[in-house]
Order: C-alpha cells, then structure tokens, then sequence
C-alpha cells in the first residue's frame, strides 16, 4: 500500500544523503518533494500540511544541525512522523463492557462491511472467544441473505429478521439471541451510508445507544482517497469512532487514506483487510 510513497521519499532522501552540510533551501526543497510524495499518494491536504510543518520545525532546528550527516538526520525525522501519524496497532478493546461485547461495525456502503464482520468472527474464534453474527442492514438489496451465508459457512451463529423491523430492534433482539447461544462477542452489521446522511447517522446513533458497543469500528475502502478525512470526520463526530478497518488494501491503495483517517480520528487502525476470504 506504500510502495509508491516509500519509493518518492527515498528519492528525495537519496539527493539529501549526497551534501554534506544542509542549508535551509535545502530543507525547503526536500519539504516540497515530501509535501508532493503525500499529495501524490491521496493524503487530504490538511494533513499534509500539518505534517510538513511539524517536520521543517525539525529539521531547520538544533536537532540537524548539530548531527554529524545531517541528511539522515531529516530521513529519520520524516519516519519518526510517519509512524507517529500512523500511531501504534490498535487491538479490540472489551474492557468495561458487559458481555456479551458488541463490535459495531459502520462505513460508507461498498466498503467492506459484511464480508469484515464473517473475518472478524473467524479472528475472534482463533482467540478463543464465540461471535454471534446480527444483520442490520435493511437496506442493500441482499444483505442479510450475505451475512447468512457468510455466517453458515464458517459455522457461527447468527441473527436475522428481515428487512422490515427497524434495525435498532434487530440489534436489540441479537444481542438477546446471542446470549441464549452463549456467545461472548456480537458483531453488528449496520447498512453502508454517507456520514452526510443525517437520517442514517441518527439510526446509527440509536443502534449505538440500544447496544452499548465496546468497539465502533469505521470499515473504509483503503483507495477512498482524498475523501478519507470527511468520512472519518462525519462518522467520528456522529457516532464516537473507537478505531478503523482499512479493506482493499491488495487493491490500487496509496496509502492517503490510512494516514489521512488515522491523523483526523485520532483512533488506531485495528485491522488491514485483504481479498474476499
């Protein structure tokens, strides 16, 4: 996913390593290739900026220039920034909750949802806990029937009712349904929808106070784009985000949109998806 952006910035880095001593018109043009190499790899231009800013402010202070090769010096601050706007793995966190824990999951439609919540039920099983599957998208054509399928195939229990109920009710009714299996973990799959859809986002908002989730999981495509940092934006102030699915990343994905969501949402990336399997 960061090839292309690994491959410019070591370009630039490259060009650095040949002086000895930097000026300051050398960190302006290396600033202006990094600030090109983030534009080009989708990250959103706020981003980019803020990020650009916090490493000239580095670059051009004492840090460099007292270092005995100044170009790696800029090299290694660029990665001490990259990693810091990524941050740190995320891992499910169900502390607090009661069990059965509830895992929302939520994003735009085509995003990845349903076929996430049957790889975060095989996941959950390989670490000893028991999914329970509840379909709550009433919307898309097929949804549930998806998420049944899905849910027979790697033989996890599971909750549907249709799509005429409200899908508040559903998610109400598959957490009970779940505690009778014994399960210790349900995934809700909500419907796909923009987080400028006002009526969708209060349905999100009562699915979330009906079932109390420890984890609100935001499912975006990872070759979403410059996009990324007004879906991230909507949903977080919303619904109250706890950490980001990235899907596709097998796909065309630069990479923008992990850096861009990870740095707007301040909540970790907790998982990479890869293939329909």
């Amino acid at each position: 996913m960061f090839e292309s952006l690994s491959q410019r910035l070591q370009n630039t880095f490259d060009a650095l390593g040949r002086t000895g001593k930097l000026t300051e018109a050398d960190v302006k043009t290396a600033m202006r290739e990094v600030r090109m190499a983030l534009l080009e790899a989708d990250v959103a231009l706020p981003v980019v900026k803020d990020f650009v800013s916090r490493v000239k402010e580095r670059a051009i202070g004492a840090e460099v220039a007292r270092a005995l090769k100044p170009g790696q010096q800029i090299v290694k601050i660029v990665h001490e920034e990259l990693v810091e706007t990524l941050g740190e793995p995320g891992r499910l966190s169900f502390s607090g909750s009661t069990k059965p824990h509830v895992i929302m999951l939520l994003g735009l439609q085509g995003s990845g949802k349903t076929t996430t919540a049957a790889k975060l039920s095989v996941y959950l099983r390989r670490e000893g806990r028991t999914p329970f599957l509840v379909a709550c998208d009433t919307y898309r054509p097929a949804a549930v029937q998806q998420l049944v399928t899905l849910a027979k195939q790697i033989n996890v229990g599971y909750h549907e009712e249709g799509t005429d109920p409200k899908p508040e009710d559903i998610a109400q009714r598959g957490i009970k349904a779940a505690k009778e299996a014994g399960a210790d973990v349900v995934i809700v799959d909500t419907a796909g929808r923009l987080q400028i859809d006002e009526n969708l986002m209060q349905e999100l908002q009562r699915i979330k106070q009906r079932t109390n989730p420890a984890e609100a999981l935001l499912v975006a495509d990872a070759m979403t784009g410059q996009e990324a940092v007004n879906i991230a934006q909507g949903f977080n102030e919303n619904i109250g985000i706890t950490g980001l699915v990235l899907t596709k990343i097998d796909g065309d994905a630069r990479g923008g949109a992990a850096i861009s969501m990870r740095a707007v949402a301040d909540v970790p990336i907790k998982f990479l998806g890869t293939s329909e399997k």
